[in-house]
């Protein structure tokens, strides 16, 4: 494989331009293979020292998504309803016991033992570029996606994930999208309002 070569323009149409947040769903399912698919692909993405503290919950039954429901924004509760597939990705503030097996290199969990701002931070930062990796994942994979942060963390980390290291940081529908309540294109900031080259 030469990874000089850019993938395709369809491709990349796939996961980025063309791409959009959808707000309503077909009643197409997401199948328990594709959601290991997912996370096979998404899963080679870097993270800092290999940390790998993203922690994914995927909602597919209406019970589970129902436990879900008291916590979202009103404007988020029909359309996470409606999805056939409602992942929570969370980050593990105890990923550093993890990293003799996953970074071997070094004694890379001494950097974070007794430092809780560097563990929240590194979980945080890592485990959100993980949540991005999923979405493109996902959208390689020719699914759609509806990310969100609109819900009660608290709440959900009470209901999802008490007794553990792990906390809640944002919420993505999954599935086939539609194109009802698709809003119109938002305009994005262009290269030289928001980059500069030094």
């Amino acid at each position: 494989m030469d990874r000089t070569i850019p993938i395709s323009a369809e491709a990349q149409a796939q996961i980025f331009t063309e791409a959009r947040t959808r707000n309503a769903w077909s009643d197409r399912k997401v199948t328990d293979e594709q959601v290991r698919q997912i996370y096979d692909l998404m899963k080679w993405g870097p993270t800092s020292a290999n940390c790998q503290p993203a922690r994914f919950l995927f909602l597919r039954t209406e019970e589970a998504k129902k436990k879900l429901e008291p916590f979202l924004m009103e404007g988020n509760r029909e359309k996470t309803m409606a999805a056939p597939l409602v992942c929570i990705i969370g980050y593990d503030l105890a990923f550093y016991e993890r990293l003799p097996e996953l970074f071997p290199h070094t004694d890379a969990k001494s950097w974070f033992e007794g430092n809780d701002d560097l563990i929240r931070e590194t979980a945080f930062r890592n485990g959100t570029l993980q949540g991005a990796y999923l979405m493109i994942a996902a959208r390689a994979l020719g699914l759609d996606c509806g990310p969100m942060s609109g819900f009660d963390q608290d709440g959900v980390n009470e209901a999802f994930f008490a007794g553990t290291t792990v906390k809640a940081n944002w919420i993505c529908n999954i599935g086939y999208g539609t194109d009802e309540n698709l809003f119109e294109r938002s305009p994005r900031l262009p290269f030289d309002e928001a980059a500069e080259l030094l």
